[in-house]
């Protein structure tokens, strides 16, 4: 039996400036071995769901567990230890553009350091080496010291994707961490998250507009309409119907 990670129970969330809450009636257990990919239009509410996995955004109602932890019962350094168990992807990348590959990565490992050593930029020799075989992992290691800034949007990602390896996760979040990449760099990319979530054994939760890429890649597709729950199953059973309720378009999936 795998172990349950994290266990949404009735969430909703509600912004100040919005009449609909961003996510409604959420009650959704991910376990640890999945890799799920969330489906939706723009402002279906996938990032707040991100967001309020790791306690980034509170619910306004109901509750989330982290190991059979409710979030709300943690203060905010307790909160932030928690997220350094939790790696992030993100859209635009989140590098230092002047940093070297390298420097990129190592800040993966700010959430274990003290700041002071952060700040000087301090080192072992274990995580210097732990740091270069990630950097390996995702194919950049005659790269490791080009200032991030010189490399192509793909080689961004990797740099992200092994920063967030590097954290030793747990929980691995995307948030369309291949939205801003061409079919064949997106595609690769994904490959990519797919074998080192196996070879970590991670809970992968992504964020996607692409359905063949999910329909392909995930154990599991979640789709959201409106800030709600309309489809959560295998990526085999997400079928044309599924597809123009989640979207509303007379689109199709081939």
């Amino acid at each position: 039996m795998l172990a349950k990670l994290i266990q949404l129970y009735n969430v909703q969330v509600h912004y100040k400036e919005s009449e609909r809450p961003a996510l409604s009636e959420i009650n959704l257990s991910f376990q640890q071995g999945e890799f799920v990919c969330i489906l939706g239009q723009s402002g279906a509410g996938k990032s707040t769901l991100l967001r309020t996995i790791n306690g980034l955004q509170l619910p306004s109602n109901g509750e989330v567990f982290w190991h059979d932890t409710s979030l709300h019962q943690k203060n905010e350094e307790q909160l932030r230890k928690v997220r350094r168990e939790m790696g992030m992807i993100f859209q635009h990348f989140n590098l230092i553009p002047r940093l070297t590959v390298l420097q990129n990565v190592l800040t993966g490992l700010f959430g274990y350091r003290s700041s002071f050593k952060s700040l000087i930029g301090w080192f072992t020799k274990q995580e210097l080496e732990e740091a270069a075989n990630v950097i390996d992992a995702v194919g950049l290691t005659e790269q490791i010291y080009r200032r991030v800034e010189k490399l192509s949007g793909g080689q961004k990602q990797r740099v992200g994707i092994a920063r967030s390896i590097l954290q030793k996760p747990k929980l691995l979040l995307g948030d369309e961490p291949v939205s801003s990449l061409d079919p064949g760099t997106a595609n690769q990319i994904f490959k990519l998250l797919w074998e080192l979530h196996e070879t970590h054994n991670l809970l992968t939760i992504l964020n996607v507009h692409d359905v063949q890429l999910a329909k392909k890649y995930a154990s599991r597709i979640i789709a959201l309409k409106e800030g709600r729950v309309v489809f959560d199953g295998k990526p085999a059973d997400f079928l044309e119907e599924d597809f123009v309720n989640t979207y509303e378009t007379n689109g199709s999936l081939s």
